[in-house]
């Protein structure tokens, strides 16, 4: 039997060059998608495509076929941590700016007859050629590239538009009678060309958060290295030559060069600016740090575990980047319209051209008419409605430490109904603390705290960790411990000043009071005694965020319902359950981790459409059979393949934030496409009636393109 090879699916991001508007994006997407195993995105906003393909497709082929519509493509390499630069738009500027000088006295002579200038017709002319020939040049330039390929763009609609108007009004001076429109052709290019800036502008804007966050990372590194006499030295070298496993020094002040464990050192760590985390972490020997936080008080001496590409930063860079690259559901709509919107635009313009001249035999009238119509259909703000508002929108998120890792998942937080909560480590801290001691007889709870953590100071166990930590955080001196034995499974035990005191299970010993006898329900109880007798029990249990009751609140305020989902036993789920506000019908205690997605499959059977938060480790499955899985928490792990949604911030208000971010990104979406169809559809007709000469129609159709980048921009100003 024969083995059918399938060839491997490989990934490559590619820079467009030349595209304007959103029937370039169209066609060069669809002009990828042709080939054969080829599944292509372009994004207008980001002018980038991102390519899956599979051999024997070759990455030489995907450019040859992006050049083949007349654009060009270059492969942007992977392993770059920050985005591109920003857009240079000082050309465009520059152009805007000539522009604008030259159709000002132009308007002035074609509106004010009562002047009377002599030759004004030919004043006119002359100031109106180097505009239409060399402002307007990038309009020219673009639609004669793509008539070469048999292709329209909005690019062919401004050429004919303007280059109408030129050459009519030029054969009228010629000929010595007849209508002029310099200034329609002036005009209109100076409020295209500013347009077009101030979308550059404005879109640049929109990367504005992602690139600051990225541009955060220390620039040089002071290494520690060994001295030629054995003593260790420090260097002051370029990023660059940071490698994994070297040791640097962090001072006070300065950036953590990058994803490394603190060696030496403690000190608080200001990772705000990264993870969204408001309050400084605390960080000693052993404890993991993330590049381009900022070190705050003391010196650290870190060992590089992550460098370039691989550091928790360029994980984020390119989580973003591949959310900002695709494209909403929504959007697909958008683009089908768009790809035919231009040849349809031509033909409604000849057909406007020879409907009014049949009418009116007012060649004049006809002309400008058709030049309205031309000029008012740019579909530019279809083109720019979606990707601008995810490039703001994912970029805020990023300042948030909220990761989407795709566009589509925009619309799955819109439908979510139901939010299902692992109980550990998301509403509660998942570290255990000293809730209650219990005594018999004449024993104290201090001392028998003090007896339970001087023989718990030799157990790694969590309850153990969390009765040493209640001894310390009261300032208790512990006894000294000698002949410690651990019991696995059941307990510790350790004799003090002669005496063999045992910690554990209440198995491990022959009497128990009665007083002692009843284990808390809310926690996990251990007993303290010796002699065969115990003398005192000491409960510990998951403590509760304090976060979590205000951010459960909010998500019913979002129209979700909360569900309590935990393998611990009954009454401590409850007991959380009760503390944060969530009714005990809705608890699910008992789930063993290989059993959560069965319990979400059940939610969903029932007709809800469910969300997931977990950790993203043990709740893998669970997060990929949700309609929208949210990891919380999982630090310098960002890249999880399971979860829709990455959240860095270890706290419910984050789940809150990412749906109302991801919900308002949706919204703005709709917003901007409904303003960029409803603008066309009723521009459209008013053109064709007659009723926006040209110039107006310019206007408009640039202030369209503006309103809708500047709608996205709102984003940048998201609160939580």
């Amino acid at each position: 039997m024969s083995v059918i090879e399938v060839a491997p699916t490989r990934e490559v991001d590619l820079a467009i060059t030349g595209m304007t508007c959103a029937s370039c994006s169209a066609r060069v997407e669809k002009r990828l998608n042709r080939l054969e195993g080829v599944t292509a995105t372009v994004n207008l906003a980001t002018e980038k495509a991102t390519v899956s393909y599979t051999a024997p497709v070759t990455v030489a082929d995907l450019v040859g076929a992006v050049e083949a519509t007349g654009y060009g493509a270059s492969v942007i390499e992977s392993t770059a941590p920050l985005p591109a630069a920003p857009l240079d738009d000082s050309a465009l500027a520059r152009r805007a700016a000539v522009s604008a000088v030259l159709t000002v006295p132009v308007v002035v002579l074609a509106m004010a007859h009562w002047l009377h200038v002599p030759g004004s017709a030919w004043i006119q002319w002359a100031l109106t050629t180097p505009v239409v020939l060399w402002a307007a040049y990038p309009f020219h330039r673009a639609a004669a590239i793509n008539a070469r390929h048999r292709a329209s763009t909005m690019d062919t609609l401004v050429s004919i538009g303007v280059s109408a108007a030129y050459l009519w009004s030029a054969f009228a001076v010629l000929r010595g009678s007849g209508d002029l429109y310099f200034e329609t052709a002036a005009v209109v290019t100076t409020f295209l060309l500013l347009g077009r800036w101030m979308e550059a502008r404005a879109t640049s804007r929109s990367r504005d958060a992602l690139t600051t966050l990225l541009r955060l990372g220390a620039k040089e590194v002071t290494l520690l290295e060994t001295g030629p006499e054995g003593g260790e030295v420090e260097r002051t070298a370029p990023i660059a030559q940071l490698r994994a496993g070297a040791r640097f020094v962090v001072r006070p002040g300065e950036h953590v060069a990058t994803d490394g464990v603190v060696l030496a050192g403690r000190s608080a760590v200001d990772a705000s600016l990264v993870t969204g985390e408001a309050l400084p972490v605390e960080v000693g020997p052993g404890d993991e740090v993330v590049g381009a936080t900022r070190n705050t008080t003391g010196r650290l001496i870190v060992e590089a575990t992550r460098v370039g590409a691989e550091t928790t930063l360029a994980q984020i860079a390119r989580l973003v980047e591949r959310a900002q690259s695709g494209k909403a559901p929504v959007q697909r709509l958008a683009d089908r319209v768009s790809a035919v919107f231009v040849p349809v635009v031509l033909v409604l313009a000849v057909l406007t051209f020879l409907g009014w001249y049949a009418v009116s035999r007012d060649l004049s009238r006809a002309l400008e008419t058709s030049i309205a119509v031309l000029v008012i259909a740019c579909p530019c703000a279809l083109g720019l409605a979606t990707p601008t508002a995810l490039l703001v929108g994912t970029g805020r998120g990023a300042q948030l430490g909220i990761l989407i890792k795709g566009p589509h998942i925009l619309e799955a937080t819109q439908a979510v109904d139901t939010i299902v909560l692992d109980k550990t480590g998301t509403v509660t801290t998942g570290e255990m603390s000293l809730t209650a001691i219990d005594t018999a007889g004449r024993l104290t709870k201090e001392s028998a705290l003090r007896a339970a953590a001087a023989v718990e100071a030799g157990s790694e166990h969590p309850v153990g960790r969390a009765i040493l930590t209640a001894a310390r955080s009261r300032g208790l001196d512990l006894p000294p411990v000698t002949d410690f034995e651990a019991l696995p499974g059941a307990g510790a035990r350790g004799t003090i000043n002669g005496t063999t005191v045992t910690v554990g299970r209440y198995d491990l010993f022959e009497r128990l009071p009665s007083s002692l006898a009843t284990p808390a329900s809310t926690g996990t109880t251990v007993w303290l005694g010796w002699g065969g007798q115990a003398r005192a029990s000491l409960t510990v249990a998951d403590t509760v965020r304090r976060s979590s009751t205000s951010a459960i609140r909010s998500l019913g305020r979002q129209g979700l319902t909360a569900y309590l989902l935990t393998g611990d036993h009954e009454e401590a789920a409850r007991n959380v359950a009760h503390q944060v506000g969530i009714p005990t019908n809705r608890v699910r205690a008992d789930v063993r981790p290989d059993a959560k997605h069965a319990m979400i499959a059940a939610l969903q059977e029932s007709g809800g459409v469910v969300a997931m938060v977990g950790d993203g480790v043990n709740d893998a499955a669970a997060l990929a059979q949700a309609d929208l899985g949210i990891a919380m928490g999982t630090g310098t792990d960002v890249a999880g393949d399971a979860a829709d949604i990455i959240l860095l911030r270890s706290e419910l208000p984050a789940v809150v934030d990412a749906i109302g971010l991801a919900r308002a990104t949706l919204r703005t979406i709709k917003v901007n496409l409904a303003w960029a169809f409803g603008y066309n559809i009723a521009a459209i007709p008013l053109a064709i009636a007659g009723m926006l000469n040209p110039m107006i129609a310019g206007a408009a159709m640039a202030a369209s393109s503006v309103l809708v980048v500047s709608n996205s921009l709102r984003l940048r100003n998201y609160a939580r």
